[in-house]
């Protein structure tokens, strides 16, 4: 055990730095947020590329917990909405009341380039139209699916940290 305790004081700190902080935008929000918010997931009609990617985003490698997002499972609970996909005619209404349903102040985050322009699915029958077209969008995160550095960079944006 002493072993051990010497080589950890030894090797030191290996961690690599924190990435530099994000651009202060536009978001009033983020300053009345605190510096963390709960995060609810939408998929409004996607592949599922962009889930796996916000996964990847929460998982132990990106970890975007560590900058203050955390994912909660109701929309009364969500301070930001993270929605995914074209918003399909089954998705729309229920994206507009989950959206109203948050606490003020809410922010949407729409991710991946389905949300932002209907991607792959544009023109579609089933089809409604992009996340803006529906609810009023904060921040948007293209790609096809993003990174997840460009995730965990939209909520630091979001939570000012």
């Amino acid at each position: 055990m002493g072993g051990l305790l010497r080589k950890i004081r030894r090797t030191g700190r290996v961690a690599e730095a924190a990435p530099p902080r994000p651009e202060p935008g536009p978001l009033p929000a983020a300053r009345e947020l605190g510096g963390s918010a709960q995060v609810r997931c939408i998929d409004a009609g996607s592949c599922n590329g962009c889930e796996i990617e916000i996964g990847n985003a929460f998982g132990p490698v990106y970890d975007a917990e560590r900058y203050g997002a955390r994912l909660v499972a109701s929309p009364r609970h969500a301070d930001v909405a993270l929605v995914t996909g074209p918003v399909t005619r089954n998705m729309a209404e229920p994206l507009r009341r989950t959206v109203a349903a948050m606490p003020q102040p809410a922010l949407v985050v729409a991710v991946g380039d389905c949300a932002l322009d209907c991607g792959e699915f544009a023109g579609g029958y089933g089809v409604e139209g992009a996340v803006a077209d529906v609810v009023p969008v904060d921040v948007r995160v293209p790609g096809c699916p993003p990174e997840p550095a460009a995730i965990v960079a939209a909520l630091r944006t979001v939570t000012g940290r």
